[in-house]
């Protein structure tokens, strides 16, 4: 069975970033196989099911390159906190998680995302208390069950409070059970082909809590089984006056010590770049996960992306976790890039084109992906169709505009790998509202078990 999308404003974001008003695209499977300036033949279909996208803009599916789902059962605490604050009041509460609170949160978050034009979305998954359970088996099982393309991290820290880090013991390991746990996701869950709906990255937590030894011997794992490297980095002016407390340089100059800069190495952040900085990012090609909504909320401050764009460095958004970002909607990191840009940087520091280029081919490139991030034949069918024709976006004639420094608009279809998630504004494969009692309860639980 193919579908056929026909009458929308189409943002291909192919090589000549073309856009098509009133064209046709035709997904065969989970590919695309033609875009179409116009109609497609009658004859095509009359045996494919039609989407009439009047009235809506069609786009790429959006590319979430950072976030923490566990945290969805925790949002709204320590809401007036610095980042090391806020850490600190958190972690003896996220100590308590287990498999089955994380699969609720995992749920949630992911549906939550979807909802917001989210068709894959990374995890950095660093939280695994003793009696927990198998927390990455739960959140994979999250994704399926909402049915979004996952790129999940096997996260860690093994720097605890006693020894200056700031974890508590219960949640940190040895980096003995950290290299097999990472070994066994890998086989287990990592999925090399091209259409692969589960991959696999590795994620020490940051500089702050973990050892140069466990950064070092993760970098040398995933070079050995081809995945790719992800960590927090210069989110902070704390984290800068701790590596240079700690190692004498800055969070970059650090990294470059342990063997983590290159195009398999993705950072979040990425706020407190001096040049130099920069120009090493963009010599190596080492990736940014942009999360401007976090920044803002914890006050960490404004990343230099119009500098790192300008440069060569591969950026995409994130909304990073939900306990520092309790709107996590992916559509509305592109709003925030523009608005954070342009309040350091003028008012055409950031296009909203660009800001959608982030969300797009940006992640696809910071996550490896060469068969995502535009609507081309021959790439993956991970689209979203956005009606523009309400009330909050009527009347604006640019569509991209409409859509980048509008409200999140209602979503009238979505596909993943050629399956529909969302279908008039609702998730196709689960239950939002049983999800919401669930999460509710979850937290519930959580912070009782917390005290």
């Amino acid at each position: 069975m193919s579908t056929i999308i026909e009458n929308a404003y189409i943002v291909t974001m192919d090589a000549g970033r073309r856009e098509l008003r009133g064209g046709s695209v035709v997904v065969v499977g989970n590919t695309i196989s033609a875009v179409v300036d116009g109609a497609v033949d009658d004859e095509l279909r009359d045996t494919a099911e039609v989407i009439d996208g009047t009235g809506c803009i069609l786009t790429p599916g959006l590319i979430n390159t950072h976030h923490h789902l566990y945290q969805w059962i925790t949002r709204g605490l320590a809401a007036d906190h610095t980042l090391f604050q806020w850490l600190t009041t958190l972690y003896p509460i996220w100590a308590g998680i287990d498999e089955e609170a994380v699969n609720v949160a995992a749920t949630g978050a992911l549906g939550w995302l979807a909802l917001s034009g989210c068709t894959t979305s990374t995890d950095h998954h660093y939280v695994f208390p003793k009696e927990g359970g198998d927390l990455l088996a739960a959140e994979i099982l999250a994704a399926h069950a909402v049915g979004v393309r996952f790129h999940p991290t096997r996260g860690s820290m093994d720097l605890s409070e006693k020894d200056g880090g700031l974890p508590p013991d219960s949640v940190v390991e040895t980096i003995d059970q950290i290299m097999t746990a990472s070994s066994a996701a890998i086989s287990r869950w990592h999925d090399p082909s091209p259409d692969a709906m589960i991959k696999i990255a590795l994620a020490p937590c940051s500089p702050f809590s973990v050892t140069a030894d466990l950064l070092r011997a993760t970098a040398e794992l995933a070079r050995e089984r081809n995945v790719r490297l992800h960590t927090h980095l210069a989110e902070t002016v704390d984290e800068s006056d701790y590596t240079a407390e700690h190692f004498g340089c800055t969070p970059l100059e650090y990294m470059e010590t342990v063997g983590w800069v290159g195009p398999d190495v993705w950072f979040a952040h990425g706020v407190h770049f001096d040049d130099k900085a920069i120009a090493t990012l963009a010599a190596t090609q080492s990736a940014i996960a942009h999360c401007p909504t976090s920044n803002a909320r914890l006050g960490a401050g404004i990343a230099r992306t119009r500098d790192l764009l300008a440069a060569g460095v591969p950026v995409g958004l994130g909304v990073d976790g939900s306990a520092s970002n309790e709107s996590c909607r992916l559509l509305e990191e592109a709003h925030q890039a523009v608005m954070m840009a342009r309040a350091v940087g003028g008012p055409t520091a950031l296009t909203t084109r660009t800001a959608l280029e982030l969300a797009t081919l940006g992640g696809a490139e910071v996550l490896g992906y060469g068969n995502l991030g535009s609507i081309e034949p021959g790439k993956l069918a991970d689209l979203v169709l956005w009606r523009l024709d309400g009330l909050g976006h009527s009347g604006i004639a640019d569509p991209v505009a409409a859509l980048v420094l509008g409200d999140v608009p209602p979503i009238e279809r979505s596909w993943v790998n050629g399956e529909v998630v969302v279908s008039g504004g609702r998730l196709t494969r689960v239950d939002a509202e049983v999800i919401a009692a669930q999460v509710a309860a979850a937290h519930s639980a959580l912070i009782a078990k917390a005290g």
